[in-house]
């Protein structure tokens, strides 16, 4: 039996020690389109802060990992795949022929339509070369421009901040984290960050960059509102897509990512999927959701690599869930976070000391919640959503304080 694995990111690797896990004498090729061993983007912020080097990036820390398991590790992209000849055709010629394959090829940042993208001085910071480009142009007290607070733009803001740099964050929607936070709990996140000394611009576009008149190495950044920013370095974080577009003509079943069955399997029998480039199920709504998050990208692989292996395997479905470490204030969303229709909802703020709670209801059940300022409920949350545990009469008390949660959860697990 011979295993192909496109893409060597904690999905890709996961498989590939899973497989070996079960079928010791099967061939395994992974495979990457990066120069440096299997890493973990997700570890690129604590380079940028000095917290690790790069070889804490690495996803296997044993030396000769690969190797020893007997996983033929290539530095290959791939070009194409042919389901019908079961062959995956490389990058700069050459091909493979699989039995099965999986495809976890992650996600690319995207690129915005703005001229000025490429002018020197722009980088996105989703690969180590990134990581590198950026330290050489993030010195302490340069002008930097943080296109995007998502969740990613929000990792990477608390890296420059660390940084010491002169940071502007810019952000089209109205609020920081839009698609993780409601206007509340992004709002409360923006003044903190303001208090910390980072400037941030909601509701507000870049229209343009473009090399500096006045100062050499520098870029002026044009915004909708008139104004233009200076910057040293202007870092893309304006979200990611799947890593999908090379599949148009092998006839996988696609919507934002691969469609997959509860085994990882996607419309194609031999043909697998996992991680960021999968759409698989969420197990708070029951539909079928891409959630580009390590966690469950690991969980993808996982399951992907027992069934792949011939080891049946159900994925149950994974539970939305994003926490956050901005400049010190832990922000959390766990399921349905923006509520179902309706469902009934349960709210604390203290925007003084920045801590909040909402919790979102259907019926006796928790489906979702938004947190900050607190660091000890992250299992507690996730417990109550996964669990379904009907609450009873302790619905109306967390909807008196949504704070007593763990009350709750150990009342109602018993």
């Amino acid at each position: 039996m011979t295993y192909v694995i496109i893409g060597a990111g904690p999905s890709g690797v996961t498989a590939a020690d899973t497989i070996r896990g079960v079928d010791p004498k099967g061939k395994i090729v992974l495979l990457s389109g990066e120069p440096e061993p299997p890493y973990s983007r997700m570890a690129i912020p604590y380079v940028l802060t000095n917290l690790i080097k790069e070889p804490g990036t690495y996803l296997r820390k044993d030396k000769d990992h690969y190797g020893a398991k007997a996983i033929e590790y290539q530095q290959a992209a791939v070009e194409s795949v042919d389901p019908k000849k079961n062959t995956v055709k490389l990058k700069g010629g050459g091909s493979l022929s699989y039995d099965k394959l999986l495809i976890a090829t992650g996600a690319h940042p995207v690129r915005p339509p703005i001229d000025g993208l490429d002018l020197p001085g722009v980088h996105h910071c989703w690969t180590l070369e990134d990581c590198r480009n950026i330290i050489r142009l993030a010195d302490k007290g340069a002008d930097v421009v943080l296109m995007g607070a998502g969740f990613i733009g929000c990792i990477i803001l608390e890296a420059l901040a660390e940084r010491g740099v002169n940071l502007t964050v810019v952000e089209a929607l109205d609020r920081m984290v839009p698609r993780m936070m409601n206007e509340t709990a992004g709002n409360m996140l923006k003044a903190w960050c303001e208090n910390k000394g980072v400037k941030v611009l909601t509701s507000t576009k870049v229209t343009k960059l473009e090399s500096s008149a006045d100062k050499r190495d520098t870029l002026k950044v044009d915004l909708d509102n008139g104004q233009s920013l200076p910057a040293h370095l202007v870092v893309v974080a304006t979200g990611v897509r799947s890593n999908i577009g090379f599949l148009e003509s092998v006839g996988l079943k696609t919507d934002v990512g691969i469609i997959v069955d509860n085994q990882m399997r996607s419309s194609v029998d031999n043909i697998y999927a996992a991680g960021d480039c999968a759409q698989g199920l969420d197990f708070t709504t029951g539909e079928w959701a891409v959630h580009a998050v390590q966690p469950t990208a690991v969980d993808h692989g996982r399951i992907a690599g027992l069934n792949m292996a011939g080891q049946v395997a159900e994925y149950k479905g994974s539970v939305q869930m994003n926490v956050l470490d901005t400049i010190g204030l832990i922000s959390a969303s766990f399921g349905k976070w923006d509520g179902v229709k309706g469902g009934d909802h349960a709210e604390a703020i203290d925007a003084e000391n920045f801590r909040y709670m909402r919790l979102e209801f259907d019926g006796e059940r928790i489906v979702g919640a938004l947190s900050l300022g607190r660091t000890d409920h992250v299992g507690v949350l996730r417990g109550l959503i996964q669990t379904r545990i009907r609450l009873g009469e302790w619905k109306q008390r967390l909807i008196a304080d949504p704070h007593l949660i763990a009350e709750a959860y150990v009342a109602c697990s018993q």
